[in-house]
């Protein structure tokens, strides 16, 4: 690849990694397969990025890491059982956690919970809407669905989100 390229592909792929990561995690519900898919889908993103037409890069990417994902769960579906430490497991080590309250900690878990319960279509957009801040076109980019679609998932993903949190969850968000 030409050294233009790669400049290219750097300043309008690249960025949005953690992006890429965020909607790979929700969708895997692993941090190390979300890492890997992740890593996959940039590597199909720069050997492809010759045929990439100076779009949004961001939807561009995160619709290879859906695919990734899905492609990833479906080669792996039985290989193994995983079990997630989730931010727990992190937040032992981490030293600043004894600072923070408990409750903070309970809320973002039972929040994560919540989405992680969505069935996988209503999931992925509430993440590349709310964690992501995709707009409806973006997600329909990224989804492959009219934005109508897009709207209608977004509305249930909230109506499932609001019930499953409480009463609590609708005032506040």
């Amino acid at each position: 690849m030409a050294e233009d390229t790669v400049e290219r592909f750097e300043r309008q792929v690249l960025p949005y990694l953690d992006d890429a990561y965020t909607l790979a995690r929700y969708l895997l519900h692993d941090e190390h397969d979300a890492q890997d898919a992740v890593q996959d889908a940039a590597l199909k993103a720069f050997r492809h990025f010759g045929s990439f037409r100076q779009g949004d890069g961001r939807a561009w990417l995160l619709t290879i890491v859906r695919n990734s994902c899905y492609d990833w769960h479906k080669s792996h579906k039985m290989d193994r059982a995983t079990v997630s430490l989730g931010d727990d497991a992190e937040a032992v080590a981490d030293p600043r956690y004894v600072d923070d309250p408990a409750v903070q900690g309970s809320d973002r878990e039972r929040v994560r919970a919540a989405v992680d319960a969505l069935p996988a279509e209503l999931r992925e957009v509430i993440v590349l809407r709310e964690l992501n801040d995709l707009s409806y076109r973006e997600i329909a980019a990224v989804v492959g669905v009219p934005i109508g679609t897009v709207m209608s998932r977004l509305s249930r993903a909230r109506e499932r989100l609001a019930a499953a949190l409480g009463d609590d969850s609708r005032r506040a968000g």
